[in-house]
């Protein structure tokens, strides 16, 4: 499988990972998205991604407090990996705290994913007690100390990442990615800067939820049934925007249909390359056929017209 740079570093990534949210085992308020999966479904999980290409895997602390980094870790090593095989991208959590605690908590992410390095840690999002200099510089220390080997942001403006990217370079570290919502039915970032910013800055954007919590996946819109048996957050989310998807769906489900893929795959396809290379997206999985089907999505090829065709029916939702 092709890889990509992470930004400007010398990490190499598919252009598809495995968001592993789904893995904070429905503690806490995230039984409000998602329900918890067994451990053996968790392993399946992220077998099947190793084996369809994806090298790379996004979590976080506040997934389950740690819950998702160990789940994580016990499932590569169930498959075999060993650090070094894969890329590790996780995530502090910066609301109510002060940059102080990027240092003093970096050992217990260490420890949740043991034995694999974290190759990627981002500031999960903006809303600190810390300026974004104290957060860069904190982080620019970890690199430097070698508990980290790149950094990222995540749900920062374009002003904000011209400014951590600033304060980096003076540190000679690029800012190697910012995690934003980015897919067919949320396109912000192309109007807000972020966008641009990155390809000017030779930033790497990771979509976060690029399937819309499966609703880019056409199987609500054929049975709206399915939707009652989500968790309360995600059905909230997902029925409201049943309808004016649809004509998007359509399209997905013309270009799927002809080429012998899923509506996912085609969604997931046209994220990946409709930017060249900065563009990269981590869909989640609850279950060993969603990480099939998103590795599956690296593997086919839409034309510019398809490309073109897409993207006109999602601006006009």
């Amino acid at each position: 499988m092709q890889k990509r740079r992470l930004g400007r570093t010398d990490v190499e990534i598919t252009p598809i990972g495995l968001g592993t949210w789904q893995f904070s085992e429905g503690a806490g308020l995230h039984k409000y998205m998602w329900s918890g999966i067994s451990a053996d479904t968790t392993s399946a999980i992220v077998k099947a991604a190793l084996d369809g290409g994806i090298n790379w895997f996004d979590t976080a602390e506040v997934y389950g407090n740690g819950r998702s980094e160990k789940g994580l870790a016990c499932a590569l090593q169930a498959a075999g990996r060993n650090n070094g095989d894969v890329v590790i991208a996780t995530k502090w959590w910066p609301l109510m705290r002060r940059a102080s605690s990027i240092r003093n908590t970096i050992d217990e992410r260490l420890i949740c994913l043991e034995p694999f390095a974290i190759d990627l840690y981002q500031v999960h999002n903006p809303y600190s007690f810390a300026s974004i200099g104290d957060q860069m510089n904190a982080m620019a220390d970890l690199v430097e100390a070698g508990k980290i080997r790149s950094i990222g942001v995540s749900n920062f403006s374009a002003k904000m990442m011209r400014k951590a990217h600033a304060i980096l370079a003076r540190r000679g570290i690029p800012l190697a990615s910012n995690q934003v919502k980015y897919n067919l039915l949320t396109r912000d970032i192309e109007d807000n800067g972020v966008l641009d910013v990155a390809k000017e800055l030779g930033i790497t954007i990771i979509c976060y939820s690029p399937l819309e919590m499966g609703l880019l996946s056409g199987k609500f819109h054929k049975d709206p049934c399915l939707i009652l048996n989500l968790p309360r957050g995600r059905r909230n989310a997902i029925g409201k925007k049943i309808e004016a998807s649809r004509p998007l769906i359509n399209i997905l489900d013309e270009i799927a249909t002809k080429k012998g893929v899923t509506v996912s795959q085609v969604a997931l396809n046209w994220l990946i390359n409709s930017h060249g290379d900065m563009v990269v997206a981590i869909p989640g999985a609850s279950n060993q056929k969603h990480a099939e089907e998103s590795a599956g999505a690296m593997k086919i090829e839409l034309t510019l017209g398809e490309r073109e065709r897409i993207d006109h029916i999602s601006r006009a939702k």
